[in-house]
């Protein structure tokens, strides 16, 4: 009898990555970090340095029939970099892969790593190495960011205390709903290819999906008073499973409280043309690029006063307590993360 396989989807994305490196230990004195956290960190005679990498599949994460060259090509330095960020390191050299079927011509090359470059100005970057190849399957991109940061300065997810703050960057779920929007009108012109496409009044959310920005500006505005969080992560796969990875690696449960979580008003306006739900997209979308991190309770005043755009959501709690979103009249809900999903499928 055929041995039963074990279907991916099943399993999920976080569960199936331990999987297959639960066996995986590190040999080399200089790997400080590895596997488990958003970049990995070596330590090469005293100076530290930050690896982080980003894969985009056309089909699975990106659409070219309304992503623009240029902006996938920025994006996908923005995949990388804002690891590196997460660290509480700053990104200094990136690497692109890139596969290219038959259909692209030089010009279509040309546009694309015209958004690497602007990304690499954008954020002071040098673009040190690119390796490219034919595909059979479509355009594949690939991103290595590197960059530094003093060992004291460097944060993991793993450094979160029980009543520690929970402070998330900007707002969530823009970027889910600018896609729901460039899907829905993809289908209204594969049924009628002279309409226009309606998408006035929702260029917030349009550009959180098709150019976002990694959060330099934060890790520099946390240097800036001299704060280091105990624990960060990059919530581009959504709040729920960033949340869940932080709790896991730092041995915690979480409250966050619903009312706290931000939302943009176009957010919410396109949740409601399309019959979704604005919080499901906070919790689940992906690509919203932010950081969620932690602080000690007692620099709660000084988030308030100090830290401009930051919102505290909730605090870490107990590891037997779980991992809880908090409605306005009490009520627990268990946060779950989705399981294999991605963002252009979501």
């Amino acid at each position: 009898m055929a041995k039963k396989l074990t279907d991916i989807a099943g399993l999920g994305a976080v569960k199936l990555l331990d999987h297959i490196t639960k066996a995986i230990e590190a040999k080399q004195p200089s790997t400080v970090k590895g596997l488990g956290d958003d970049a990995a960190v070596t330590d090469y005679n005293g100076a530290q340095t930050v690896t982080a990498t980003a894969l985009l599949l056309e089909g699975v994460h990106f659409d070219l029939t309304y992503t623009p060259l240029k902006h996938l090509g920025y994006k996908t330095v923005i995949s990388a970099i804002n690891k590196i960020y997460a660290m509480n390191a700053k990104p200094a050299q990136v690497m692109i892969t890139a596969g290219l079927s038959q259909r692209f011509a030089v010009e279509h090359v040309e546009e694309l790593f015209g958004g690497v470059a602007t990304a690499c100005t954008r954020y002071g970057l040098d673009l040190v190495d690119v390796a490219l190849s034919t595909s059979l399957t479509g355009l594949t991109l690939g991103a290595t960011a590197t960059g530094a940061a003093p060992a004291a300065h460097l944060v993991y997810r793993s450094g979160g205390k029980p009543t520690d703050l929970l402070c998330l960057t900007g707002n969530l779920g823009a970027a889910y709903m600018g896609l729901q929007l460039l899907k829905r009108e993809k289908t209204v012109f594969e049924g009628n290819s002279s309409a226009q496409p309606q998408l006035e009044g929702y260029s917030y959310i349009l550009e959180r999906h098709l150019k976002p920005e990694a959060q330099k500006d934060v890790i520099d505005l946390l240097a800036a008073h001299h704060l280091v969080p105990t624990a960060m992560i990059s919530v581009s796969e959504g709040l729920a499973a960033g949340t869940l990875h932080l709790c896991k690696q730092s041995n915690c449960g979480a409250r966050i409280y619903l009312e706290r979580l931000p939302i943009a008003s176009e957010t919410f306006r396109m949740a409601g043309e399309m019959n979704l739900d604005a919080v499901v997209a906070a919790l689940h979308g992906g690509d919203d690029f932010e950081l969620l991190f932690t602080l000690p309770v007692t620099l709660h005043d000084v988030v308030r006063r100090e830290l401009q755009g930051i919102d505290v959501i909730g605090h870490l709690t107990g590891a037997g307590e779980g991992a809880h979103l908090i409605t306005p009249d009490n009520q627990t809900i268990a946060l779950k993360a989705q399981g294999w999903t991605t963002s252009n499928e979501q």
